[in-house]
């Protein structure tokens, strides 16, 4: 057998996915725990992931696009791509497993080994979502710590931080959400090679540190908006105390002058 090429394209999407109703609207593909796999028309597969992924192996453009406007007519509302990667895995017969220059090398590449790569590849896109979410509140934070820093106060009402800091809990649940997906599958632990593939992966594609850099930036974020929210209160309760002072001080005027 001759050296093969194999293309995975990774597409997540902002909304996740329901595998059952999928599974129930595209028959086809066959349901797992955390995966749904659907052979393609003219070649190909597709694997599908409840955290809102899809990874097409060696399908070609007009067929991963027809796949997806099949996915985006069984969601309820419109789905959103917002991130696509790609990688490659080179077969070749009495290969060793290694990377050269980002492509994994390996000797066989059967189904599961297939898998194993999909699924690194759609955690590694939907991580980028996630650093992409977390940079956007990171950024809005340092905004108003910077603005603190300069004038002492800030000027936003409790209402709005209070609402800006349950947007940043929510995305850190959600994030919290995808670590058992970090999991090895079950699979991976039988086959021995199949394990050194899937930690390859896992260290190529850096996920780990990477997961931990985005709890480190929303734990930061959230700390940050909790520290300017007491800031406002604090403001809030010295304007309604020099207030309640300004009304005494009238108070006072009043009943002198009506002396």
């Amino acid at each position: 057998m001759s050296d093969r090429i194999h293309h995975f394209e990774a597409v997540a999407f902002v909304e996740n996915f329901n595998l059952r109703e999928l599974a129930q609207a595209i028959p086809g593909g066959r349901l797992r725990a955390h995966e749904l796999r659907y052979p393609l028309e003219g070649g190909g597969e597709v694997f599908v992931y409840p955290f809102g992924a899809a990874v097409f192996h060696d399908a070609a453009a007009e067929r991963r696009e027809r796949f997806l406007e099949r996915i985006r007519a069984t969601l309820r509302a419109p789905a959103r791509k917002v991130v696509a990667e790609s990688f490659t895995v080179r077969e070749e017969p009495g290969a060793k497993i290694g990377f050269a220059e980002g492509v994994l090398q390996i000797a066989e590449l059967g189904p599961a080994r297939a898998a194993a790569v999909a699924i690194v590849v759609a955690q590694s896109a939907a991580m980028e979502y996630y650093e992409r979410l977390v940079d956007d509140l990171f950024g809005r934070t340092d905004a108003l710590v910077d603005r603190l820093e300069k004038t002492g106060t800030v000027r936003a009402r409790p209402a709005r931080l209070h609402r800006f800091i349950g947007e940043a809990i929510t995305s850190r649940n959600e994030v919290l959400s995808v670590l058992h997906l970090l999991d090895k599958p079950d699979e991976v632990w039988e086959d021995p090679e199949l394990d050194r593939i899937y930690d390859d992966l896992r260290a190529e594609f850096d996920l780990t540190d990477r997961y931990q850099s985005l709890e480190i930036k929303l734990r930061g974020v959230q700390e940050s908006l909790e520290l300017v929210l007491d800031v406002a209160r604090d403001r809030r309760m010295w304007l309604l105390e020099m207030s309640i002072a300004g009304l005494i001080l009238v108070e006072l005027v009043l009943s002198i002058w009506r002396r």
